[in-house]
């Protein structure tokens, strides 16, 4: 492993995608943002919408939504944003096929470290509530609680955002 990993994680609005964007431009003036969204529905074409107009012009922005790994971010800082959308395309692509999934977004991820860059690394805690009555939604809770751990581990720093106040976990 090359990369630096700051692995940000929180709740849906609580925040880290701002905090992740302070962090990120703290690094360095010409940050790098990989957008791993698809376009799913009017909603959330707003929701990316409203990421987009927060950002200066100083960004330059990557969109993948799968193959994260084949942009080359030597030397760079990047923000990733965010692992739980990228790991949804994941799941969807392999059919929603838990073991695939969880080995393709390994295989990806380990590959995207071995860059010497920087990655501020957004991702959601999905699994703080309760347990779905749907199997696709347990099987996808339990892979992103798992590809979460793996990244967690490999970060140099991982930050839980509250509310909008972040927490050092690891540092």
């Amino acid at each position: 492993m090359k990369a630096n990993i700051h692995l940000i994680t929180g709740g849906q609005r609580s925040g880290k995608s701002a905090f992740a964007e302070q962090v990120t431009l703290g690094l360095t003036n010409t940050p790098i943002y990989l957008a791993t969204s698809k376009k799913w529905d009017e909603e959330h074409n707003e929701r990316i919408t409203l990421h987009q107009a927060r950002r200066e012009e100083c960004w330059t922005t990557v969109e993948e939504p799968i193959d994260i790994h084949q942009q080359d971010f030597s030397g760079q800082v990047v923000l990733l944003d965010c692992i739980t959308l990228w790991l949804t395309n994941i799941f969807d692509e392999v059919s929603y096929d838990k073991e695939k999934a969880l080995q393709k977004a390994k295989e990806i991820w380990n590959s995207l470290i071995q860059q010497d860059c920087t990655l501020v690394v957004v991702s959601n805690e999905i699994g703080l509530g309760g347990i779905s009555m749907n199997k696709a939604s347990r099987q996808f809770t339990d892979i992103h609680g798992l590809i979460n751990q793996f990244i967690a581990k490999q970060a140099q720093k991982v930050t839980f955002v509250v509310s909008g106040l972040p927490m050092t976990v690891k540092e």
